[in-house]
């Protein structure tokens, strides 16, 4: 049988008169990536390059990561149709971001011990946190870096900026628990905040604090001057 573009299609299996008929909920991830397409190449159609691109990346979180020189290696998937794919995810993060409700405000480091303490009570390793905040300091989402030995963290600044650079976030505060309960601030966790603080100069991302919480209580780093108001 030969290859037939959307176009010799019956209407009713089209993805683009499918959508204008059922709506977009009804499509398959696949249909709506091939209206994105809007076109096919090298002997297959929109739909076909669709499914290539969902069985290449096997997610479309992985799609949306993936850079322009992943996308448009695809055979039939060159330049500007990956420039298309971008293009429609960023909106859809753009909308997301105005749509979705954010989260507390943080004022204080008694603001973040509060909201972080009861995720990491009873845990016997250190676990480092990202809360990526807007310019009003609201939560726009909070992401695990890393999960350290019960006395380390390993905390690398590229991962520990990754996601904020991605969510646009204005400002970041880290944070990390101390299971021993001992809140004080080791000279690896000193040494974090300065390396931190410098790559957040070098991305444009404003890092508030960085807090170490414990049953016992919390340390800004902040606050204790380890850290300049900026």
């Amino acid at each position: 049988m030969g290859y037939k573009s959307i176009k010799e299609w019956p209407e009713s299996e089209r993805p683009r008169e499918r959508l204008l008929r059922e709506g977009a909920a009804a499509m398959t991830d696949a249909q709506l990536i091939a209206v994105i397409l809007r076109t096919g190449a090298w002997g297959r159609s929109a739909l076909d390059l669709a499914t290539e691109l969902l069985d290449r990346f096997g997610a479309l979180r992985n799609l949306e990561q993936a850079s322009l020189a992943e996308i448009s290696a695809i055979r039939g998937i060159g330049k500007a149709k990956a420039a298309q794919l971008r293009a429609a995810a960023e909106l859809g993060r753009r909308m997301f971001r105005e749509t979705a409700s954010r989260g507390p405000s943080f004022t204080a480091g008694r603001d973040v011990h509060a909201f972080v303490l009861p995720k990491v009570q009873g845990l016997m390793k250190e676990v480092f946190y990202c809360l990526m905040l807007d310019v009003k300091n609201r939560l726009i989402r909070e992401t695990r870096i890393s999960e350290g030995t019960l006395s380390a963290s390993l905390v690398h600044p590229r991962e520990a900026f990754r996601d904020a650079i991605r969510e646009s976030a204005a400002s970041v505060i880290f944070v990390h628990n101390h299971p021993s309960g001992d809140h004080a601030p080791s000279r690896e966790d000193i040494l974090i905040t300065e390396k931190l603080a410098v790559a957040g100069d070098t991305v444009g991302i404003r890092v508030l604090d960085h807090i170490i919480v414990a049953d016992s209580g919390y340390t800004s780093m902040l606050e204790k001057g380890y850290l300049k108001a900026g």
